[in-house]
Order: structure tokens, then C-alpha cells, then sequence
């Protein structure tokens, strides 16, 4: 492996966060979308263990997934406001 120039360990880092970032709003998302309803239509039982487990796989596949398209689009973030040598 080579080693890495300044921008691409801070392209890397810039989407380790944005994934951690996403990955956390996605399970909190989710888990207030599985636990809430219980308590807001008084039912019988909290599924907070559910939940909870369900919230923790849907970050994992968040982090997951956008580290993946990173690593797949070879790390080169892209560059707004560049044009075609033509236009």
C-alpha cells in the first residue's frame, strides 16, 4: 500500500463521520418508530429489546453502505464546480 496524501486521509475521515453521523440518525429513527407506538396507543407490551436490536442493525447497515460507495468509488470525493474543458 502507498501512502496517502493530506486530502485523501481528510476525504476519509470526512466520510467515516458522515457515516457514523447518518448511521446514528437512521437507528435513533427507527427505534422511536418501533418503541413509540406501544406507549402512545397503550399496548400491552414495550418492545424495547427489539428495538433496540433492530436500531443497532439498521446503523450497522448505514455505516456499512456508505463506506462501502466510498470504497467503491476509489475514494476520490467528488468536486463541485467543475466543468468540462468544452462548456
Amino acid at each position: 500500500m502507498g501512502t496517502r496524501s493530506d486530502a485523501e486521509r481528510d476525504a476519509i475521515t470526512v466520510e467515516i463521520g458522515f457515516a457514523l453521523l447518518t448511521g446514528f440518525l437512521a437507528a435513533v429513527l427507527v427505534f422511536a418508530a418501533v418503541a413509540v407506538p406501544p406507549y402512545a396507543f397503550d399496548l400491552p407490551s414495550a418492545p424495547l429489546p427489539g428495538a433496540g436490536g433492530v436500531a443497532a442493525l439498521v446503523f450497522l447497515a448505514r455505516v456499512v453502505q456508505v463506506l462501502w460507495g466510498f470504497g467503491r468509488r476509489g475514494g476520490q470525493p467528488s468536486q463541485p464546480g467543475r466543468t468540462s474543458p468544452d462548456s
